[in-house]
């Protein structure tokens, strides 16, 4: 199993990879980046990801330092390296380096990282069993940048670990007025009456992996609601469930020590992951949850 770093387009081994400590990421956290895996050794949803990492920039005022078609090409070259059968790819770009102040004119050249790593599935008893989830109230990291996936994920980071001590798998973000927005690194719906409902695309950071599940959804016939989710759905819902690229779709069976529904993954759930992957080209790999 193999790691493998691109910097500005140029394969590094991993010991030897470095980036100036006048680098804008490393000092402030000014930059963008996706996460991406394979399914057969393939990027999955290349081209979304690369779209969105294209909107992030704009939304934040970095010029991209290549065409995302160059983009492609370096993803395909650093899977290439790192020669696993499957991995995850992490694109990262920084305003770049500068003299120290927080004036964005400072960095002129942006700077692209690329990561690989072998994927590390999470516990077949995570899908079998589901998770526990607690609410939390923090600032986003994208607050500052609407639908932006932005580095700076500290308050982030922070509500995770207070998730963690509490024996929780994540950390679901709430606004201003307590409703649900999404997970720290997941989005989140609810099945409520045999329908989904899930926050709308305006109010969260629209994940990729969650439009793959909305679209295998509808085309099930399942009805795709969107709008707020108050502690009432929570009450309500028979079935909730996370979702992100390198997880899938991950049951949530109690948030805050309610129980959802039964306190066991629901049948929505798993129909709507069975479709997901069969869409992705891996229908023959074994359910994580048999």
């Amino acid at each position: 199993m193999g790691r493998a770093v691109s910097i500005d387009g140029v394969l590094t081994k991993p010991e030897e990879a470095k980036v100036s400590v006048y680098d804008r990421g490393f000092l402030y956290g000014d930059g963008i980046f996706e996460t991406l895996r394979t399914y057969r050794g393939a990027p999955f949803a290349l081209l979304d990801h690369l779209d969105r990492l294209e909107s992030s920039a704009e939304g934040v005022g970095i010029r991209l330092p290549v065409s995302t078609r160059v983009l492609e090409r370096e993803v395909a070259e650093i899977l290439g390296a790192a020669g696993n059968p499957e991995s995850y790819v992490r694109i990262m770009i920084t305003r770049g380096q500068g003299p120290l102040g927080l004036d964005p004119a400072l960095a002129t050249e942006p700077l692209r990282v690329m990561l690989c790593e072998p994927i590390t599935p999470l516990p077949a008893a995570y899908y079998k069993d589901g998770v526990a989830a607690v609410t939390e109230r923090t600032e986003r990291a994208a607050d500052a940048a609407p639908g932006a996936k932005v580095t700076n994920y500290l308050a982030g980071m922070l509500a995770l670990q207070r998730a963690r001590e509490k024996g929780a798998h994540e950390a679901l973000l709430l606004d201003v007025e307590g409703y649900v927005l999404e997970g720290v690194t997941s989005n989140f719906f609810l099945v409520i009456d045999g329908e989904l409902l899930t926050p709308p695309t305006s109010l969260i950071l629209p994940g990729i992996t969650r439009a793959r599940v909305i679209r295998c959804a509808e085309e099930e016939g399942i009805v795709v609601r969107y709008g707020s989710v108050g502690a009432g759905d929570l009450r309500e819902a028979t079935e909730a469930f996370l979702t992100s690229s390198l997880r899938e779709v991950v049951p949530v069976i109690q948030v805050d020590q309610a129980k959802i529904g039964d306190g066991r993954p629901g049948p929505v759930t798993r129909r709507i992951h069975t479709v997901f992957r069969a869409k992705a080209g891996v229908g023959d790999w074994p359910l994580p949850w048999d």
